[in-house]
């Protein structure tokens, strides 16, 4: 299995929404950063990540899994772009925010740190347990 952790804005798509829709899941749609792209298209279902409130949060707010792999998004025409369908496992129990992050040396080489403006990114085995340690979220 590998980790993950997806961004997004509330204001466009939000823990909330993606809990609505319950086991279905959702299209992690229009993601227009090749490198984004490309590590979606590396996902196998069953990856976990976690949801990322961008914006006013920063923070890590709960847990999600890999429910499809890479397709064409269906948000465009351009073939060019995939993406992989997520669902909630659950809230954490305290939300990780990005100064949280920042101020465990642990998580210096984070790509949450290192590039923070990228809506889709790796996170390694130990990154995944120190969150969710600091999260209060069970292995």
């Amino acid at each position: 299995m590998n980790y993950w952790l997806f961004k997004s804005e509330p204001s466009t798509w939000s823990w909330d929404q993606q809990v609505a829709k319950g086991d279905a899941g959702e299209e992690w749609d229009g993601v227009r950063n090749y490198q984004a792209r490309n590590f979606m298209r590396t996902m196998a279902v069953g990856d976990r990540g976690f949801f990322y409130h961008s914006q006013t949060e920063k923070a890590v707010v709960g847990i999600v899994e890999v429910i499809a792999e890479a397709h064409p998004d269906s948000t465009t025409d351009d073939d060019r772009w995939d993406c992989v369908n997520i669902k909630a496992i659950g809230p954490v129990k305290t939300p990780v925010t990005l100064d949280m992050v920042k101020m465990d040396e642990r998580l210096a080489d984070m790509a949450l740190i290192r590039n923070s403006r990228l809506s889709v990114q790796p996170v390694t085995p130990e990154e995944w347990r120190i969150v969710c340690e600091m999260a209060g979220v069970p292995q």
